[in-house]
């Protein structure tokens, strides 16, 4: 969406949350959703309509996959994707629950990937990508 809207991507969060009608995204597919965005530029719509609408698609989503496995009274919420404020907003009003959120939740996927790592070289496994045992 914020390559579609020209927006900067720090600004994504608090522009969708000055909407005071939100547009219906209808797809899930990213490509889709792309074109129904410019789509809805055309029209003359609000970005922060739009962009309301683009969280509000994405929560709906996330949260029927969450439903599939359950939802606990606590959820932790991390990732890059914290950072953007609209998209923690829609996602807690959709579970209707609070987030926890840490100050270095952006972290999360770099330290797992990390540890992940360090399992493999501790078992003897060479990692994924490694030019570890290739010869020249």
């Amino acid at each position: 969406a914020a390559a579609a809207l020209d927006i900067p991507i720090d600004d994504l969060g608090p522009v969708s949350l000055q909407s005071t009608k939100p547009i219906k995204i209808s797809t899930t597919c990213t490509v889709f959703a792309e074109s129904e965005v410019l789509a809805w530029i055309g029209k003359g719509k609000k970005i922060e309509d739009i962009l309301w609408g683009v969280h509000k698609s994405i929560a709906a989503r996330s949260a029927g996959l969450m439903r599939r496995v359950g939802i606990n009274d606590e959820v932790t919420f991390t990732g890059g994707v914290t950072r953007n404020l609209g998209m923690v907003k829609a996602l807690g009003d959709r579970i209707d629950k609070p987030l926890n959120i840490s100050e270095d939740c952006h972290y999360m996927g770099a330290l797992g990937a990390a540890l992940f790592a360090l399992d493999n070289v501790k078992a003897g496994r060479t990692p994924v990508g490694s030019s570890a045992g290739v010869t020249s």
